[in-house]
């Protein structure tokens, strides 16, 4: 099975790297897909998108991202059975072994519940506090919890109104290219979550 298609502003793009790397599957040690391998080109691309969105979606209400993140955790719920399959085949893990997908839902529902008791603006004195969103977030997750890994930083960045570019592990990067069809069902804005697959050194 060939991934070569990369998440960015909303639609699945041919990349700009052409190399293609061998998905190993540790309990078979078989090779189960290959993935293309981006390059600082994608990476550019990604991010210009993010910048992009982040001009509105930094203006969303609290009320609005709240519903967001309700939403995400839905849609990653709904392709749960999807997502164990991947992570087997990615880590070599035992399909049933659902904390990978159960950890990864309770962050994102978490997120959900710190955001709507989360005051963004205080009165100290004479003078207002107020925090707002940063930017575009470079999010890079590990090969041994790729899912979790994702959900913890995305549910935090989508909670304070940040855009994203996620890097996943080369190793274990399609559960994360998945979450591009999940948050796309979810209804996040294009260009608010972006993925880009490649080694460590390049992306």
């Amino acid at each position: 099975m060939k991934h070569d298609k990369f998440y960015i502003n909303g639609a699945w793009v041919e990349p700009s790297g052409r190399s293609m790397f061998d998905l190993v599957n540790p309990a078979t040690e078989q090779v189960f897909a290959s993935v293309r391998l981006g390059d600082a080109e994608d990476v550019d691309r990604a991010v210009r998108s993010a910048r992009k969105a982040f001009e509105t979606f930094q203006h969303t209400s609290k009320a609005e991202r709240v519903a967001l993140l309700r939403r995400v955790a839905d849609a990653f719920e709904a392709r749960e059975p999807d997502l164990l399959r991947l992570l087997s085949q990615e880590m070599g893990a035992p399909v049933g072994m659902k904390g990978h997908t159960q950890s990864a839902l309770s962050a994102l529902r978490q997120a959900a519940v710190t955001l709507e008791a989360y005051e963004f603006e205080t009165r100290m004195g004479k003078d207002i506090v107020r925090r707002e969103a940063i930017g575009v977030c470079g999010l890079i997750t590990a090969w041994n919890w790729p899912l979790q890994l994702l959900c913890i930083k995305l549910g935090s960045a989508l909670a304070a109104g940040c855009t994203v570019v996620v890097k996943p592990s080369e190793y274990t990067p399609l559960s994360t290219l998945m979450g591009g069809e999940i948050l796309e069902d979810a209804g996040v804005p294009a260009g608010v979550f972006n993925v880009v697959v490649g080694d460590g050194p390049t992306v």
